[in-house]
C-alpha cells in the first residue's frame, strides 16, 4: 500500500443511491473494471453483492465498501441498500461520505425511493452527481429523466448519461467524481474520531467493523472506545477493502477502512457509532447515532417438534451475523416450542425466512406478522398506571385493564402517473390512511403523501399498489412515531380452543370484515374430521363471525339389507352417540398452511 497516495486532497469517499433496479451495483461493477480494482477473469455481475439473496433479487441488502485508485486519486465507494427497512444502514453509509452518484432509469425517472434517498443525501450535505442510466434501452428518454431530475428533486448539474450494462460513459462518470465532490475536511484536533456504518461476524476473526476516519488516525494494536457503550478493544488487525481485505498499518484521516475487533456479539456494536481512542478519547460523538430497533415482529416455529434443534441452531448463527436481528424463546398452544423474532421491515423478515430456510436447509412455520404497540394500562390492584410496549398479541392486557392503544403511524410517499391517482387514494383510504398533499410534479406525474399506520403496509400494500396503478407507481415510507387508535385482540376458535398463533390486532372498524375473512379462509384449510368443527372469531368475549366445516358422514346401516327398522334406528343412535362423545374430546389437526392464511386475506 505505499505507493498509494495518502495526502488527503487526493480522497473521495461517494455512495451511489439509486431506487430498486435502476443499475446501481451494475455501474459500481463498472467502476471496479474501469479502474483495474477487480481483474476480468474474476469479474462476475454484481460483485458487491455477495449473497445468494442479493443477487436473485437484484438489490442490495447488506452495505459494501471498496478501494479504488483512480489516477492519482483514492476513491472509496459505499455501497448502500436501496431498501426501505435498511434506510438508517442508509443514512450512516451516506454520513461517511462527501458527494453521492444519483442514478436514474433512463425508461423509468424519478421514483420514491430515489426521491427519499435523494433528500437524506441533500439533508446530510452530500455533494450529487445526477446520472441516466440504461441509455441503451430502445424506450430510454433521457431529456424525460433529466427534466425530473430538475423538477423533482431539484438537483443542479448536467446529468452524465451512461449504459452501466454496456459500459458507456463509465469514464466520465469518474472524472465527475475527482472533479465535482469535495475532498474530506481535516480538524486536526488529534484524536480520534472515526464512524461505524457496519460490521459484520466472521467465524475466525470474530466482529469486523466497517469505518470512516473523520479525525486523526487508527493504529494496529491501538487500544480504541465506542462512545454509545464505553467498550474497550484493541484493534487486532486493520486494513483496506480493495474488496477484499487488505491489512495496513493505519486508517488516516477522510480514509474509509476495516477493524478486527475480535468481540465474538455482533450486538455489542451498533450501526452509527463513534470509535475513538481509549488513551485521548474524542469529547463528543458524531452525530446520527441510534440505536437499532426493531419495528416488525413475527414467530418463527418448526413445523414439527424435531426440527427444534436445527431452527435454534439457524437463528443462533443469524442473530451473530446480522447486528439488527433478534429473537427470543416462546411457546404456543397450537404451535409448540418457537421463537418470537424482531425484523426492520417485512423484507427483512423474508430474507431472514429465506436464508433459514437456504442456507441451514430447515423449514419454518411464520405467524403473522406484528408491529409494536404501546398499550396504556389502567392502575388496579393497588398497581398505579403504566405504559407498555406489546409485539404480539398473546401479552395484550385484559380489555378492562385498557385505557388506550397507540399504533406506529409512517410518512408515506407514492409518486404514481396521474391516470391512476383515484384508485391509489382510494386504496390509501382502505388502508386507513390520512391524506396529507398531493402534487403534480409534472402533468404526467403525480406524488401522494399519506400518513398511514405501519400494520396496515405491513403484508400486501406493495402487491395491491402495483396491481392497481397496473405496475407504474412506486412506495416509500419513513417511521414518524406513534398516534391512537381503536384496536382489539380479535382470537380465532377452533372447536371451542383458542388458537394463539392465529390472533391478531385489528381495528374496530375493520374487525367484522376480517373476522368473517379468517373465519372462512380456515374453513376451506383445516380437513374435515368425523365429527362437526366451529371456527368463530371473537372480540372481548363477544363472537363475531362463524363458520361451520361438515363432518364426514360414515353409512353404517349400509349392511343392512331390508329387515326391521329398529335394528337401522339403533346403528343411528350408536353413531349420533358416538360423534357426539368425539366431538367432546376430539382433536383438531390444523395444517401450517393455516398458519398464513392471515397474510393471503385481502384487506378490506
Amino acid at each position: 500500500m505505499a505507493d498509494e497516495p495518502r495526502d488527503t486532497g487526493r480522497i473521495r469517499n461517494f455512495s451511489i443511491i439509486a431506487h430498486i433496479d435502476h443499475g446501481k451495483s451494475t455501474l459500481a461493477d463498472r467502476l471496479l473494471e474501469a479502474t483495474g480494482t477487480i481483474a476480468l477473469r474474476q469479474m462476475r455481475e454484481q460483485i458487491l453483492d455477495g449473497m445468494e439473496l442479493e443477487r436473485e433479487r437484484g438489490i442490495t441488502i447488506k452495505a459494501k465498501a471498496v478501494r479504488m485508485l483512480y489516477q492519482s486519486y483514492v476513491l472509496n465507494l459505499i455501497d448502500t441498500p436501496g431498501h426501505v427497512d435498511f434506510s438508517y444502514e442508509v443514512s450512516r453509509a451516506l454520513a461517511a461520505c462527501e458527494g453521492a452518484l444519483l442514478v436514474v432509469d433512463a425508461s423509468q425517472g424519478v421514483e420514491a425511493q430515489t426521491l427519499a434517498n435523494a433528500h437524506l443525501a441533500q439533508e446530510s450535505g452530500l455533494t450529487l452527481i445526477p446520472v441516466i442510466n440504461k441509455i441503451d434501452l430502445p424506450q430510454a428518454d433521457p431529456a424525460a429523466a433529466a427534466k425530473q431530475i430538475r423538477d423533482i428533486l431539484e438537483v443542479e448539474g448536467e446529468p452524465l448519461l451512461v449504459s452501466a450494462k454496456e459500459g458507456t460513459g463509465v469514464d466520465s462518470v469518474l472524472k465527475a467524481v475527482v472533479d465535482r465532490i469535495p475532498p474530506p475536511a481535516c480538524p486536526g484536533s488529534g484524536s480520534l474520531s472515526a464512524l461505524v456504518f457496519d460490521s459484520l461476524y466472521d467465524p475466525y476473526k470474530g466482529v469486523v467493523v466497517f469505518v470512516r476516519v473523520f479525525d486523526g488516525e487508527v493504529s494496529r494494536d491501538q487500544n480504541l472506545l465506542f462512545l454509545s457503550n464505553g467498550l474497550e478493544i484493541a484493534a487486532e488487525e486493520i486494513g483496506y477493502l480493495t474488496p477484499k481485505p487488505v491489512p495496513s498499518e493505519n486508517i488516516r484521516t477522510g480514509e474509509v477502512g476495516y477493524i478486527v475487533t475480535g468481540l465474538k456479539d455482533i450486538h455489542q456494536i451498533t450501526v452509527g457509532d463513534t470509535v475513538t481512542g481509549k488513551t485521548r478519547p474524542a469529547t463528543k460523538a458524531l452525530q446520527g447515532y441510534r440505536p437499532t430497533k426493531p419495528f416488525v415482529f413475527a414467530g418463527f416455529y418448526p413445523p414439527i417438534p424435531s426440527e427444534y434443534g436445527n431452527l435454534k441452531n439457524a437463528l443462533e448463527k443469524l442473530h451473530l451475523q446480522d447486528s439488527a436481528f433478534q429473537f427470543q424463546q416462546e411457546s404456543s398452544q397450537a404451535l409448540g416450542f418457537g421463537y418470537r423474532c424482531g425484523f426492520l421491515g417485512l423484507l427483512h423478515l423474508e430474507i431472514l425466512k429465506e436464508r433459514v430456510m437456504r442456507e441451514f436447509d430447515t423449514d419454518v412455520v411464520v405467524t403473522s406478522p406484528n408491529v409494536v404497540y404501546r398499550v396504556h394500562v389502567r392502575p388496579s390492584g393497588g398497581r398505579p398506571a403504566r405504559t407498555i410496549e406489546i409485539d404480539s398479541p398473546s401479552k395484550m392486557p385484559p380489555p378492562g385493564d385498557i385505557a388506550s392503544i397507540e399504533e406506529p403511524i409512517v410518512n408515506a410517499i407514492i409518486l404514481l402517473p396521474a391516470e391512476h391517482v383515484g384508485a391509489v387514494m382510494q386504496m390509501a383510504q382502505d388502508r386507513r390512511g390520512r391524506f396529507i398533499d398531493m402534487r403534480y410534479l409534472t402533468p404526467e406525474r403525480v406524488l401522494l403523501r399519506y400518513h398511514m399506520p405501519l400494520a396496515e403496509i405491513l403484508v400486501d400494500f406493495h402487491d395491491n399498489l402495483k396491481s392497481v396503478s397496473k405496475g407504474y407507481a412506486s412506495f416509500d415510507y419513513e417511521p414518524m412515531g406513534t398516534e391512537p387508535a381503536d384496536l382489539v385482540k380479535m382470537d380465532i376458535l377452533v372447536h371451542n380452543e383458542v388458537v394463539d398463533a392465529l390472533s391478531t390486532i385489528v381495528h374496530e372498524e375493520k374487525a367484522y370484515a376480517q373476522g368473517k375473512q379468517m373465519a372462512e379462509k380456515l374453513r376451506s384449510m383445516i380437513p374435515r374430521h368425523m365429527f362437526e368443527i366451529a371456527i368463530q372469531a371473537r372480540i372481548n368475549g363477544r363472537v363475531i363471525a362463524r363458520e361451520t366445516i361438515r363432518s364426514f358422514r360414515k353409512d353404517v346401516i349400509a349392511k343392512c339389507y331390508g329387515g326391521d327398522i329398529s335394528r337401522k334406528r339403533k346403528l343411528l343412535e350408536k353413531q349420533k352417540e358416538g360423534k357426539r362423545r368425539m366431538k367432546q374430546i376430539g382433536n383438531v389437526e390444523i395444517p401450517n398452511e393455516a398458519f398464513m392464511a392471515v397474510l393471503q386475506l385481502e384487506k378490506k
